[in-house]
């Protein structure tokens, strides 16, 4: 597809913040050439709070998100409830709770690992996102969507994205059921799992992002992650729905404006 035949979209999962600053100067610089109207930028810790703040307040394209990712050791008290007051502090400048969840890969690496602390901490997570009426944008990858869905049941949260998802059709139909939107990256582009996801869930609940800078494989291998891909993950999508490219480029950007109400 050519350039001019792409319609502007919204990474909806991106960690701009874990680019080198050459790297960011060159992504913001070709979001308007590539189409690209925003990025949600996700928070792995405090320091990353901070510094996905000071990045939107310099590029009104970049929107933050606050959070604190489960795929690494538990925050410290004091880091905890820095993040939860920087959240408040900037409650208007934020878009959402997130980066947060269960540390699914983590307890690949350490099986000992215990898994209730991270759950009471996501507990602590959803309790702020309802607080601040934000939507909260999770990490909850196979077994642990099975989870945290009921979680988010319980906290009655209605406005959930869940990023990269990969997991069973029974917690999938359940997401469907509570009008839980997922994402889509560019490695719909060679993994059959991924596709299938796509081909079960709603149009209408889905979102497109990057992830970045995670590296993917594929026709993307040894490049840098780049927002720009998202144009190819939306073609794949066309596809595999039978709709013009044209009707999924509006539904997903109207998806992404209607969640993080941009």
């Amino acid at each position: 597809m050519s350039k001019e035949m792409r319609s502007r979209i919204i990474d909806s999962h991106i960690h701009l913040d874990l680019y080198q600053p050459l790297q960011q100067d060159l992504i913001l610089a070709d979001l308007h050439l590539e189409n690209i109207a925003a990025l949600i930028s996700v928070s792995f810790h405090l320091k990353s709070c901070h510094e996905n703040l000071r990045l939107s307040r310099m590029d009104g394209r970049i929107r933050p998100a606050f959070g604190y990712h489960p795929e690494q050791p538990l925050p410290s008290d004091g880091e905890l409830q820095g993040i939860l007051q920087f959240m408040q502090e900037h409650r208007e400048t934020m878009v959402a709770v997130g980066e947060v969840g269960l540390p699914y890969y983590l307890r690949q690496e350490h099986p000992d690992l215990e898994l209730g602390p991270y759950i009471e901490l996501l507990k602590v997570f959803i309790s702020q996102a309802k607080a601040l009426e934000k939507p909260i944008t999770l990490h909850a990858v196979y077994d642990d969507a099975d989870i945290v869905v009921p979680m988010l049941e319980e906290a009655s949260i209605h406005k959930a994205h869940f990023h990269w998802f990969k997991g069973s059709s029974k917690t999938l139909k359940k997401m469907k059921e509570n009008g839980y939107y997922l994402s889509v990256t560019p490695d719909l582009l060679y993994e059959e799992e991924i596709a299938e996801i796509v081909d079960a869930y709603p149009l209408e609940l889905m979102l497109v992002e990057t992830d970045g800078p995670w590296e993917f494989e594929g026709p993307f291998k040894g490049q840098m992650t780049h927002p720009k891909m998202i144009h190819r993950t939306i073609e794949a999508i066309a596809k595999i729905k039978h709709e013009r490219v044209e009707d999924v480029y509006s539904i997903l950007l109207k998806n992404t404006k209607l969640l993080y109400s941009l």
